[in-house]
Protein backbone atom coordinates (compact mmCIF):
# COMPACT_ATOMS: atom_id res chain seq x y z
CA UNK A 1 0.00 0.00 0.00
CA UNK A 2 0.87 3.50 -0.66
CA UNK A 3 1.43 5.99 2.47
CA UNK A 4 -0.61 8.88 2.42
CA UNK A 5 2.06 11.31 0.69
CA UNK A 6 3.05 8.46 -1.92
CA UNK A 7 -0.63 8.89 -2.72
CA UNK A 8 -0.78 12.21 -3.15
CA UNK A 9 2.50 12.51 -4.94
CA UNK A 10 1.34 10.13 -7.87
CA UNK A 11 -2.33 11.45 -8.05
CA UNK A 12 -0.63 15.57 -8.24
CA UNK A 13 1.86 14.09 -10.95
CA UNK A 14 -1.01 12.07 -12.73
CA UNK A 15 -2.81 15.59 -12.81
CA UNK A 16 0.17 16.94 -14.14
CA UNK A 17 0.61 14.48 -17.29
CA UNK A 18 -2.94 14.49 -18.04
CA UNK A 19 -2.95 18.44 -18.11
CA UNK A 20 0.02 18.41 -20.83
CA UNK A 21 -2.15 15.86 -22.57
CA UNK A 22 -4.87 17.53 -22.46
CA UNK A 23 -3.20 20.76 -24.30
CA UNK A 24 -2.87 18.81 -27.02
CA UNK A 25 -6.58 18.05 -27.82
CA UNK A 26 -8.21 21.51 -27.14
CA UNK A 27 -11.87 21.76 -29.10
CA UNK A 28 -12.46 24.71 -31.30
CA UNK A 29 -14.45 27.08 -30.36
CA UNK A 30 -15.81 27.90 -33.85
CA UNK A 31 -19.33 26.71 -35.20
CA UNK A 32 -19.12 25.65 -38.77
CA UNK A 33 -15.65 26.29 -39.10
CA UNK A 34 -15.79 24.12 -42.78
CA UNK A 35 -19.03 26.23 -43.76
CA UNK A 36 -20.70 22.54 -44.29
CA UNK A 37 -23.82 23.23 -42.40
CA UNK A 38 -26.17 25.40 -45.11
CA UNK A 39 -29.28 26.12 -45.99
CA UNK A 40 -30.60 27.12 -49.02
CA UNK A 41 -28.13 26.35 -51.61
CA UNK A 42 -25.16 27.72 -52.44
CA UNK A 43 -25.11 31.42 -53.39
CA UNK A 44 -24.72 34.88 -51.74
CA UNK A 45 -24.97 34.24 -48.35
CA UNK A 46 -28.17 35.86 -46.64
CA UNK A 47 -29.23 36.31 -50.10
CA UNK A 48 -32.36 34.35 -51.65
CA UNK A 49 -32.34 32.09 -48.22
CA UNK A 50 -28.61 31.38 -48.51
CA UNK A 51 -27.59 31.10 -45.03
CA UNK A 52 -24.70 29.24 -43.05
CA UNK A 53 -25.12 28.45 -39.27
CA UNK A 54 -23.24 30.45 -36.95
CA UNK A 55 -22.31 33.15 -39.20
CA UNK A 56 -23.49 36.59 -40.08
CA UNK A 57 -22.58 37.84 -43.82
CA UNK A 58 -22.94 41.65 -42.67
CA UNK A 59 -23.77 45.09 -44.80
CA UNK A 60 -21.32 47.71 -46.56
CA UNK A 61 -21.34 51.28 -45.50
CA UNK A 62 -24.40 51.59 -47.80
CA UNK A 63 -25.80 49.36 -46.74
CA UNK A 64 -25.58 46.65 -49.00
CA UNK A 65 -25.22 42.98 -48.56
CA UNK A 66 -21.77 41.52 -48.07
CA UNK A 67 -20.99 39.92 -51.82
CA UNK A 68 -19.78 36.62 -49.82
CA UNK A 69 -20.87 33.64 -51.67
CA UNK A 70 -20.47 29.94 -50.34
CA UNK A 71 -19.37 27.48 -52.96
CA UNK A 72 -19.65 23.46 -52.97
CA UNK A 73 -17.06 21.21 -54.27
CA UNK A 74 -16.75 22.09 -58.11
CA UNK A 75 -19.45 24.64 -58.45
CA UNK A 76 -17.13 28.19 -58.64
CA UNK A 77 -16.08 27.36 -62.24
CA UNK A 78 -19.14 25.31 -63.59
CA UNK A 79 -23.12 26.44 -62.12
CA UNK A 80 -21.64 29.07 -60.13
CA UNK A 81 -23.56 30.69 -57.16
CA UNK A 82 -25.96 33.36 -57.73
CA UNK A 83 -26.12 36.96 -55.82
CA UNK A 84 -28.31 40.23 -55.93
CA UNK A 85 -26.00 41.19 -59.00
CA UNK A 86 -26.65 37.63 -60.74
CA UNK A 87 -24.44 34.25 -61.40
CA UNK A 88 -20.78 34.30 -60.22
CA UNK A 89 -18.52 32.08 -60.97
CA UNK A 90 -14.17 31.91 -60.68
CA UNK A 91 -12.02 31.66 -63.89
CA UNK A 92 -10.72 27.80 -63.00
CA UNK A 93 -10.39 24.77 -65.22
CA UNK A 94 -14.14 24.09 -66.31
CA UNK A 95 -14.69 27.75 -67.14
CA UNK A 96 -11.25 28.16 -69.79
CA UNK A 97 -8.01 29.15 -67.56
CA UNK A 98 -5.84 26.21 -66.70
CA UNK A 99 -5.01 27.85 -63.17
CA UNK A 100 -5.28 24.46 -61.20
CA UNK A 101 -8.09 25.90 -59.43
CA UNK A 102 -9.29 23.07 -57.54
CA UNK A 103 -13.13 21.59 -56.81
CA UNK A 104 -12.40 21.76 -53.17
CA UNK A 105 -10.24 23.42 -50.81
CA UNK A 106 -7.64 21.54 -48.61
CA UNK A 107 -10.53 21.16 -45.97
CA UNK A 108 -12.75 19.54 -48.24
CA UNK A 109 -16.14 20.65 -49.35
CA UNK A 110 -17.89 24.13 -48.93
CA UNK A 111 -15.75 27.22 -48.99
CA UNK A 112 -16.15 31.10 -49.05
CA UNK A 113 -15.55 33.53 -51.74
CA UNK A 114 -15.30 37.47 -51.09
CA UNK A 115 -15.03 40.11 -53.17
CA UNK A 116 -12.38 42.41 -51.91
CA UNK A 117 -13.28 45.31 -53.89
CA UNK A 118 -17.10 45.56 -54.31
CA UNK A 119 -19.37 45.39 -51.69
CA UNK A 120 -17.45 44.31 -48.72
CA UNK A 121 -18.80 43.53 -45.63
CA UNK A 122 -17.72 40.91 -42.92
CA UNK A 123 -18.47 37.48 -42.64
CA UNK A 124 -18.50 37.14 -39.01
CA UNK A 125 -19.71 35.00 -35.63
CA UNK A 126 -19.97 35.44 -31.72
CA UNK A 127 -17.43 33.54 -30.17
CA UNK A 128 -18.41 31.77 -26.22
CA UNK A 129 -16.83 30.32 -23.86
CA UNK A 130 -13.50 33.02 -23.53
CA UNK A 131 -11.49 33.61 -20.90
CA UNK A 132 -10.47 37.66 -20.61
CA UNK A 133 -6.58 38.06 -21.19
CA UNK A 134 -6.15 34.74 -22.89
CA UNK A 135 -4.67 34.28 -25.80
CA UNK A 136 -6.66 32.12 -28.55
CA UNK A 137 -5.01 31.30 -31.91
CA UNK A 138 -7.17 31.81 -35.40
CA UNK A 139 -6.59 29.65 -37.94
CA UNK A 140 -7.59 28.60 -41.24
CA UNK A 141 -7.20 28.03 -45.39
CA UNK A 142 -7.05 30.94 -47.78
CA UNK A 143 -6.41 31.61 -51.27
CA UNK A 144 -6.84 34.12 -53.85
CA UNK A 145 -8.87 33.74 -57.13
CA UNK A 146 -10.62 36.43 -59.94
CA UNK A 147 -14.62 36.31 -60.93
CA UNK A 148 -14.63 34.72 -64.75
CA UNK A 149 -15.30 37.10 -67.52
CA UNK A 150 -12.48 39.74 -65.63
CA UNK A 151 -9.06 40.12 -66.85
CA UNK A 152 -6.03 41.88 -65.03
CA UNK A 153 -3.87 40.96 -62.10
CA UNK A 154 -5.45 41.66 -58.67
CA UNK A 155 -4.12 41.20 -54.46
CA UNK A 156 -6.15 39.53 -52.16
CA UNK A 157 -6.08 38.82 -47.62
CA UNK A 158 -8.26 38.68 -45.34
CA UNK A 159 -8.49 41.37 -42.43
CA UNK A 160 -9.56 39.25 -39.39
CA UNK A 161 -10.73 40.77 -36.16
CA UNK A 162 -11.41 39.83 -32.92
CA UNK A 163 -13.46 42.34 -30.69
CA UNK A 164 -11.38 45.29 -31.23
CA UNK A 165 -7.96 43.69 -32.49
CA UNK A 166 -7.63 43.17 -36.29
CA UNK A 167 -4.28 41.29 -37.72
CA UNK A 168 -3.85 40.55 -41.70
CA UNK A 169 -3.09 37.89 -43.57
CA UNK A 170 -0.14 38.17 -46.50
CA UNK A 171 -1.52 39.90 -49.54
CA UNK A 172 -1.44 37.55 -52.45
CA UNK A 173 -0.96 38.25 -55.52
CA UNK A 174 -2.55 36.77 -58.35
CA UNK A 175 -2.07 36.46 -62.19
CA UNK A 176 -5.07 37.44 -64.68
CA UNK A 177 -7.41 34.61 -64.61
CA UNK A 178 -5.24 32.71 -61.56
CA UNK A 179 -5.40 30.90 -58.66
CA UNK A 180 -2.97 31.26 -55.85
CA UNK A 181 -3.11 27.76 -54.52
CA UNK A 182 -4.89 27.22 -50.71
CA UNK A 183 -2.19 28.95 -47.83
CA UNK A 184 -2.55 28.46 -44.40
CA UNK A 185 -2.74 31.04 -41.50
CA UNK A 186 -2.58 31.46 -37.70
CA UNK A 187 -3.39 34.68 -36.29
CA UNK A 188 -3.07 34.93 -32.44
CA UNK A 189 -5.44 37.01 -30.16
CA UNK A 190 -5.70 38.50 -26.53
CA UNK A 191 -9.34 38.01 -25.59
CA UNK A 192 -10.69 41.08 -23.68
CA UNK A 193 -14.03 39.56 -22.56
CA UNK A 194 -15.67 35.90 -22.15
CA UNK A 195 -18.27 36.73 -26.01
CA UNK A 196 -16.55 38.36 -28.65
CA UNK A 197 -17.29 38.89 -32.44
CA UNK A 198 -14.79 36.73 -34.77
CA UNK A 199 -14.74 38.79 -38.50
CA UNK A 200 -13.58 38.00 -41.67
CA UNK A 201 -13.29 40.69 -44.38
CA UNK A 202 -11.99 40.56 -47.50
CA UNK A 203 -9.90 43.12 -48.85
CA UNK A 204 -8.87 43.27 -52.63
CA UNK A 205 -7.31 45.47 -55.72
CA UNK A 206 -8.35 47.04 -57.37
CA UNK A 207 -11.56 47.35 -58.31
CA UNK A 208 -13.25 46.32 -61.18
CA UNK A 209 -11.67 42.86 -62.20
CA UNK A 210 -13.01 41.27 -58.86
CA UNK A 211 -10.26 40.00 -56.48
CA UNK A 212 -12.19 37.31 -54.66
CA UNK A 213 -10.76 35.92 -51.04
CA UNK A 214 -11.15 32.12 -50.50
CA UNK A 215 -11.64 31.23 -46.73
CA UNK A 216 -12.28 27.55 -45.30
CA UNK A 217 -11.22 25.58 -42.63
CA UNK A 218 -11.57 28.00 -39.38
CA UNK A 219 -10.69 26.64 -36.07
CA UNK A 220 -10.35 29.27 -32.81
CA UNK A 221 -8.19 27.02 -29.61
CA UNK A 222 -6.48 29.10 -26.65
CA UNK A 223 -3.04 29.23 -26.49
CA UNK A 224 -1.83 26.73 -23.94
CA UNK A 225 2.04 27.14 -23.01
CA UNK A 226 4.47 24.25 -23.78
CA UNK A 227 5.77 22.99 -20.86
CA UNK A 228 9.32 23.83 -20.34
CA UNK A 229 11.62 20.77 -20.98
CA UNK A 230 12.92 21.51 -17.06
CA UNK A 231 9.23 20.96 -15.93
CA UNK A 232 9.23 17.62 -18.18
CA UNK A 233 12.54 16.17 -15.97
CA UNK A 234 10.76 17.46 -13.29
CA UNK A 235 7.77 15.16 -13.35
CA UNK A 236 9.89 12.40 -14.86
CA UNK A 237 12.22 12.35 -11.91
CA UNK A 238 9.03 12.56 -9.75
CA UNK A 239 7.53 9.61 -11.29
CA UNK A 240 11.06 7.35 -11.29
CA UNK A 241 11.45 8.53 -7.44
CA UNK A 242 8.08 7.34 -6.56
CA UNK A 243 9.21 3.81 -8.66
CA UNK A 244 12.19 3.34 -6.69
CA UNK A 245 10.22 3.70 -3.63
CA UNK A 246 7.71 1.14 -4.89
CA UNK A 247 10.19 -1.17 -5.68
CA UNK A 248 11.55 -0.87 -2.32
CA UNK A 249 8.83 -1.45 -0.58
CA UNK A 250 8.19 -4.72 -2.31
CA UNK A 251 11.58 -5.99 -1.50
CA UNK A 252 11.30 -5.53 1.97
CA UNK A 253 7.61 -7.37 2.25
CA UNK A 254 8.79 -10.23 0.34
CA UNK A 255 12.41 -10.26 2.58
CA UNK A 256 9.74 -10.45 5.70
Amino acid sequence: MFSKFQSTAIAALVGVALTFAGAAKAASLITNGSFEQLSGGIGQIGYNGTSLTGWTNGHDGSGNLGYTFVYSSGSADTTGANGVSGNVKLWGPNDGSANGLPATSPDGGNYIAADGAYQTAPLSQTVTGLTSGAQYTVSFWYAAAQQKGFDGVTTEQWLVSLGGQQLATQVLTNQSHGFTGWQYASLTFTAQSSSQVLSFLSAGTPSGVPPFALLDGVSMTQVVATPEPASIVVLLTGLAAIGVIVRRRQMARAAV
